[in-house]
């Protein structure tokens, strides 16, 4: 995500939530260090975008969104695919993210990329009396990376 991006990402923004944020909010989050913003171009436009920060042993996805043109064409999947991709079973190794109790396309779309609800936060939004679901990724490692020699233990001493 650059700066002449911005536009489209506020564009995108105001269309699919009724608690935007706004630019400064955007730009306040992008100056940390640890945020991360990424955007999907489709026909030369930004068709969607992700903001998530990067913690020592976890990713935390701040906001989501595809333009509502743009939907139902594997963007928004292509993604959170690119995401799932940073994670490992030494460093970072699970996604945390937050979704509105009513966003239920939302909750559907990352139970369908093997996110699971793991818990209620209440009363969790400044702009609204609404609870949040905490959902969660966890690498889980392939059948190579835990046949990996530095994985097994062949000989204990002591």
């Amino acid at each position: 995500m650059i700066r002449r991006d911005m536009p489209d990402v506020l564009g995108i923004e105001t269309n699919c939530f009724e608690f935007a944020w706004s630019e400064d909010d955007f730009i306040r989050c992008l100056r940390q260090r640890n945020c991360i913003g990424m955007v999907a171009e489709c026909d030369e436009r930004v068709a969607g975008f992700m903001i998530y920060e990067l913690h020592k042993n976890r990713l935390h996805i701040l906001n989501f969104a595809v333009h509502s043109d743009y939907r139902r064409r594997g963007i928004g999947n292509t993604m959170m695919r690119k995401l799932l991709g940073k994670l490992s079973q030494e460093r970072r190794n699970r996604i945390m993210l937050e979704v509105r109790e009513t966003n239920l396309e939302a909750q559907l779309f990352f139970k369908s990329l093997g996110f699971k609800a793991i818990s209620v936060l209440r009363d969790f939004y400044d702009d609204a009396t609404e609870d949040a679901y905490l959902m969660q990724f966890r690498y889980q490692p392939t059948a190579e990376e835990l046949a990996a020699p530095h994985n097994r233990i062949t000989r204990m001493a002591g």
